[in-house]
């Protein structure tokens, strides 16, 4: 849009928003006039990639909450809610002019923007803990922020490609499943529907078009058989409310793409709500139109006995109509309804009470856990990995012996289900019974099962170590290692030296008086643990993999604590100053320096055509590394040992293959990994290694080592492969 267009040019639809939020009493008009007229002047130069004004946004996710009935302080809060992080304006402008509760909901909001580290399984990590430590304050913060992305999302097509696939690969991931944990039906369903969209947009246009044909020939269906069940409800219910739905594009893809299933295998493309006044009626529903209808078999779901996590409850059965054609009935009450589609949001939409109450505070006490859970994990990779394992939108309901029901993620062992009960179940734990028979303790649990945790009451008896590799949920994994941190750390400690001293063994790491304990300690300091025993022990009980340390640790050993060593460099490596053409070896030309052993560094894997450098090895030649490499000093004047540092670049007269190695993340649909290797014979290119593996939940990872002749020919195969169905992230690990 052209940038000469005046602000007040664009319609940001305030003003009949406006209209709308004054027909409501219990909204104070006044304060949102003043708090969208605060947010008009602060963003007035700022504008979207889309060229809009900024206002447009704050403005939009505010409708979007009082669409969802949010109380008044948050849908001030959405209107400044990038106000402290982007304007001049700050928190105490905020609190002084719009009140302390909104004050905490726009800085909760500002926190969550990302922060600088290392890597980006911390940012990721951060990120996530700051979500949930807002949540645990005023879960109002991650209703505006799923706002927030919802809005964004809507916009995405403004953004470029790496960044729409990384957005909805993240909203898919995290943002998603943190709606539907708080029961907001559509805010979850449009997220995936638009995040699919840019994943994978070949099987959103297949899944959108068979949807258009579904409905139009499923509307007549579904009105018919709305009208059958309306004939024989209305006389026993009056005031019965019966609609109708087609199925998300997200639902279909999950089960057509990665649990693989036939389009027409899927018995709920069609369902039809019966909203009734109450729970007897729900039941007194399902009698009727079972009588109706034919009911599949183990098709039918009681949530409103055993309601979901999220409060959701609601009786499902899939039927078949008298043509055949199979369609899915939801029974609820009206307040289960309202629940089911505003979740957490139906707690200021319907008045149903403040935060203190025991309904309420119950329904987010998974946020509690899974913060403690996180902050249990002993590095970022864990705390993802925990996080992402907990929010798992597929979950199974399994039974003690005494009838109580434990939710668990789809895919947990009987060791997650023990511990699910008590820590002190799981940590006594013996062995297991699934409906009355004995099974190994990595059985993973389904739903309707009904699980007897066998238990020692031997002293000392604890989990195993093996048990981290088994168990799904992040609450066994963390309260695993807390047995092992509290029980065992003497023995923690001496088998985390020992480890730590054959790792620096390993790596030629060497130290002189009391250099080794002064390095341990400036690395135990480094990962913020108060002693270096408390680093020994969370080596011992496995908390810190020292093997994915060991790059940075070498690195920091090369820079500052190598023990010095005449460099006796033999005459043929020495490094003349003589007035002459240097020559080529292997490829590459090294300043001063003719026919000597190089070796290509596997740290970054130097490929031609990239700017490269050479460091002179003692008795192995020279390595060659890209100069951007994170083993190469930045300041090589001022590094240790400059002098082995030489200038070296690459002779484009000869033809040089290297290997480079790929790592493509794609969707784990059927066939996508032949569709990588299938890509890789046809373009000619040699490959010598590949694993692929699962993820995630519907995700897996291809890696590759392969032949190319130089960046451009390895720049060309990436555009190939990102071609391919599904594939939406392509990698060098090498980098």
């Amino acid at each position: 849009m052209s940038e000469n267009i005046k602000l007040e040019d664009y319609n940001d639809k305030f003003d009949e928003f406006f209209e709308e939020v004054k027909k409501n009493p219990s909204y104070n008009s006044k304060l949102i006039q003043q708090a969208y007229s605060l947010a008009y002047e602060a963003h007035k130069d700022q504008r979207r990639r889309s060229g809009e004004p900024y206002i447009m946004h704050p403005v939009a996710v505010a409708k979007i909450l009082f669409h969802y009935g949010m109380d008044n302080e948050c849908i001030v809060g959405a209107l400044l809610h990038d106000v402290v992080e982007d304007t001049t304006y700050d928190l105490a402008f905020i609190k002084e002019h719009f009140g302390e509760e909104v004050a905490v909901l726009v800085d909760g909001v500002t926190k969550l923007g990302k922060i600088p580290l290392s890597t980006k399984e911390e940012v990721q990590a951060e990120n996530i803990r700051k979500m949930f430590i807002a949540m645990n304050q005023d879960v109002r913060v991650i209703i505006i922020k799923l706002a927030d992305r919802l809005h964004n999302m809507r916009t995405l097509e403004h953004m470029p490609a790496y960044k729409q696939r990384e957005k909805s690969l993240e909203t898919l991931e995290i943002y998603a499943p943190i709606a539907h944990r708080l029961g907001i039906r559509a805010f979850k369903e449009e997220l995936e529907d638009i995040a699919i969209r840019y994943l994978d947009p070949i099987a959103y246009r297949e899944i959108e078009d068979s949807l258009s044909m579904k409905m139009s020939e499923g509307k007549d269906f579904l009105d018919d058989i709305k009208s059958q069940i309306k004939e024989k409800i209305e006389p026993i219910m009056p005031g019965a409310q019966i609609t109708s739905r087609v199925k998300s594009v997200h639902g279909i893809f999950r089960k057509v793409y990665i649990k693989g299933k036939n389009f027409e295998e899927i018995y709920d493309i069609y369902a039809v709500r019966i909203i009734v006044n109450s729970m007897i009626d729900c039941y007194n529903a399902l009698g009727v139109v079972h009588d109706m209808f034919t009911p599949l078999p183990g098709r039918f779901k009681d949530y409103i006995s055993t309601p979901k996590p999220n409060m959701y409850q609601s009786l499902h059965t899939t039927v078949l109509s008298k043509k055949g054609i199979p369609f899915e009935i939801q029974i609820r009450t009206w307040d289960m309804h309202r629940t089911a589609e505003y979740g957490i949001a139906a707690h200021w939409k319907y008045k149903i009470g403040k935060g203190g109450e025991d309904n309420f505070d119950t329904s987010l006490q998974w946020i509690h856990k899974m913060l403690e859970n996180g902050d249990s994990a002993d590095n970022a990779e864990d705390m993802v990995m925990s996080i992402k394992g907990d929010l798992s939108i597929d979950e199974i309901y399994v039974f003690t012996p005494r009838g109580d029901v434990k939710s668990l993620p789809k895919g947990s062992t009987v060791i997650d289900f023990a511990y699910a009960i008590h820590s002190a179940v799981g940590n006594k734990m013996t062995g297991a019974k699934v409906d009355g028979r004995i099974v190994p303790l990595d059985t993973v649990v389904r739903t309707g099962q009904v699980v007897e945790i066998i238990t020692s009451k031997q002293q000392g008896k604890g989990p195993s170590r093996d048990w981290l590799n088994i168990v799904k949920t992040g609450e066994a994994r963390s309260k695993i290692r807390a047995w092992f941190k509290k029980e065992k750390r003497e023995e923690n400690i001496v088998q985390g030296k020992q480890d730590l001293e054959h790792e620096f063994k390993k790596n030629f790491l060497r130290f002189e008086g009391n250099a080794y304990e002064e390095f341990v300690k400036k690395i135990a300091e480094r990962q913020h643990f108060d002693t270096v025993d408390d680093f020994y022990a969370a080596i011992g009980y496995g908390g810190v993999q020292i093997s994915r340390m060991m790059p940075g640790i070498k690195d920091e050993y090369n820079r500052n604590w190598k023990v010095k060593e005449p460099v006796a460099v033999p005459a043929s490596n020495k490094i003349e100053q003589v007035n002459r053409e240097p020559k080529s070896s292997g490829g590459v030309v090294v300043e001063g320096i003719d026919n000597c052993l190089i070796n290509m560094a596997r740290c970054c894997n130097p490929l031609p055509g990239e700017n490269i450098i050479g460091f002179i090895t003692r008795g192995h030649g020279l390595t060659v590394h890209r100069r951007d490499c994170k083993n190469v000093p930045v300041d090589i004047e001022n590094s240790p040992e400059p002098e082995r540092w030489v200038n070296a670049h690459w002779d484009s007269k000869i033809k040089v293959e290297a290997r480079s190695s790929l790592n493509v993340y794609a969707i784990d649909r059927d066939g996508v990994v032949l569709d990588i290797t299938t890509t890789i014979v046809n373009a000619h290119v040699k490959m010598h290694t590949l694993n692929a593996r699962p993820i995630n939940d519907g995700n897996c990872l291809t890696s590759m080592t392969i032949t190319v002749n130089n960046k451009e020919h390895l720049d060309a195969i990436i555009k190939l492969l990102n071609k391919i169905d599904g594939v939406y992230l392509i990698e060098r690990s090498d980098q």
